[in-house]
Formats: C-alpha cells, structure tokens, sequence
C-alpha cells in the first residue's frame, strides 16, 4: 500500500484499505457510524481483479482516490482508478487510466495525490526509469500521460499536495532523492534541483507541513530518519525506530503545531515521536506503545470525527487491524489498543 490507506471520509467515518487473501482485491473496511463498531472488508471497485501494487489519495473532500495495476493482454499491464466518495458507499468502478509508455508491463507501485479542486494526479515510473503523471480534468475524464523526466527511480514514488494547492512528487534514485513540484494548480509538475544523499528505497513518506513546504521523510544508509524540505538541507531527526517508512501527520500538542511520527519498532511494537513543525533541531525521542506486531504489519495515523489522533496497524498476512486514540488528555496519551 502506497499513501494514506487509514482516512476520515467526508461523513467522519475511519475507513482502512488494503488487499484482499488472494492478492487480487483492493478491500475496504469502515466504521458503521463515526467512532463506533467496524464493518466488514467489503470489495472496491467491482469485479476486475488487480494486482497487489495499489496506492490512496484523498483531498479536502473527504474523497478517496485509489489506482492500482491490472492485467490487460499477455505480459502486459494497464493503471486503473477508483473514486470512493463515502466510506459506506460503494466505490466506483475500476476505469482504465492507461500506461506510462503507451503500453508494456507493470512498471512499480504509482502513487496519487489529489489536489484542492479534486482532482486526482497519479504517477509512476516509467520503462525508462523516470516519472509519469496523469491527472483527471477539471470537467471529467482524463488529461494524457505525461513524461516528468528524472532517471534511475527505485522504489514506489510518494505525492503530496502542498497547503498551496500544488501537487509534489518524490522518489528515490541511488544517489539521492528526485523532487517534482507544480508551479501553480493544475499544472505540469517540474523537476527540480536533485538532491543527493544516502537513502533506503521504500522510506519515503511526505507531509505538508506549512503554506510553503512539503516535507519529506526518509532513513538513510545510516539508519536515521531526517527531514528535507526542498532548499534547504536534511536534518536527521532521531534513528529509524525499525526498518520502513515513518507514518506523519500534524496535530497540536500542548497549544503547540507538532509532527506526529510512527513506525513499526524493531521489537514489534509501533513507537511514536514528536516535535514542534518544522523545527527538527528541537529533537525528538520515540516511545512504545500497544502489543507485539506481525513483522508485516504497517502503521498509519490519521483523525477521527473528533480530530482526535488515531493510530493504526494493519497486518497483511493475518488481517489483523488494531487501532488506538489519542486521549483528551496533556500530551500524548493514548488509549488502550483495540482489535477491530
């Protein structure tokens, strides 16, 4: 799963989606009303069958946006979208959005952003090794692929919409990290200055962080979680508390605009740090929490109907979905780790 698979759809119900046993559903699970009991895993996006590599978007509405890879002729593979407007509805058929290259194999896993008109923006590598993007109209249908440029991506990309509307994109490449950003809404996201640095593929995860940065997180070759925002350098944050990507969202903390960190442990458990926004030098330590995980198991955080902080873990090979709230209380007090 690639992008904020845990979201508060727009009637403030928590929904989580992930793949089905026989890897070829894309499944949604959701509460039945804002705060309450869970439904059951229930298939998106009709019958069509999809391969394992899909990814979440969701915008200001409230909407998500889901693309994912299917099967079209023999060795050969197409992108497809779905839009979920609310988390009890069904969700729109899988439509075919096309190839990076025209056609050809799967290429890796896309990544969607949606930006604050709606409209989704899906990228993915391709064939040659560089970024592709389609992004859907403002009147319906979809704009042609277009061929962002960069070379030697690894990994799945990550996508973000800043607090200025504009659509970002990052990915991994073996000498550092490749940024994209549109310069005004709606418009063809554009290389920018490459950064170069030790990173692990696979530990990308972005965040905007204020009207003029989006915030990338990333484990280097030495094992620390930093920081960069585009034009400035990358602060090292605190050690990666286990080996994929952190989990971040915003909340306030004490009256003050904090950065809520999560990840997988190394001990199974999902550890939390925090620190004021943008202010990395501030430090930040991680802290336990909850029972042992499956080695597989992701985390995610998002807010509930409340705005409270939920926390989530989510096991691919077992099911097994465990979530926790913040309390209202000081600091970051959670609540006890409930199986749904």
């Amino acid at each position: 799963m690639n992008g904020d698979w845990l979201i508060r759809g727009r009637d403030g119900r928590l929904s989580v989606y992930l793949m089905s046993d026989s890897d070829d559903a894309v499944l949604c699970r959701a509460e039945r009303v804002p705060g309450g009991a869970w439904e059951a895993p229930r298939r998106v996006g009709g019958d069509q069958k999809v391969h394992q590599d899909f990814a979440v978007g969701h915008g200001p509405d409230g909407y998500a946006h889901l693309a994912s890879w299917r099967s079209t002729v023999k060795g050969e593979a197409g992108l497809v979208h779905s839009t979920h407007y609310r988390p009890l509805l069904a969700a729109l058929d899988w439509t075919p959005i096309g190839h990076p290259d025209r056609k050809g194999a799967r290429t890796g896993p896309p990544a969607v952003a949606v930006d604050a008109q709606g409209r989704a923006h899906v990228f993915a590598r391709g064939i040659g090794t560089g970024l592709c993007m389609v992004a859907q109209k403002e009147k319906g249908g979809w704009e042609p692929w277009r061929d962002l440029k960069g070379q030697g991506v690894e990994g799945p990309p990550v996508a973000v919409t800043g607090e200025s509307g504009c659509v970002e994109a990052y990915a991994a490449v073996s000498d550092g990290i490749l940024h994209w950003r549109q310069q005004t809404a709606g418009a063809q996201p554009v290389l920018q200055e490459p950064l170069k640095t030790p990173v692990r593929s696979g530990t990308l995860r972005t965040l905007a962080t204020s009207p003029e940065h989006t915030t990338l997180f990333y484990t280097d070759e030495s094992g620390d979680v930093c920081a960069w925002r585009p034009g400035a350098e990358p602060v090292p944050v605190l050690a990666a508390a286990g080996p994929g990507p952190v989990a971040a969202i915003r909340t306030e903390l004490d009256g003050h605009d904090c950065t809520l960190l999560a990840q997988r442990s190394a001990s199974g458990r999902v550890a939390f740090a925090a620190y004021p926004t943008e202010e990395e030098s501030a430090g930040a330590c991680w802290a336990e929490s909850g029972p042992q995980l499956p080695a597989d198991a992701v985390v995610a955080l998002a807010k509930d109907h409340q705005d409270r902080v939920v926390a989530a873990a989510l096991s691919r090979s077992t099911g097994l979905l465990q979530l926790t709230r913040r309390k209202d209380e000081p600091g970051l007090a959670l609540t006890a780790w409930q199986t749904v």
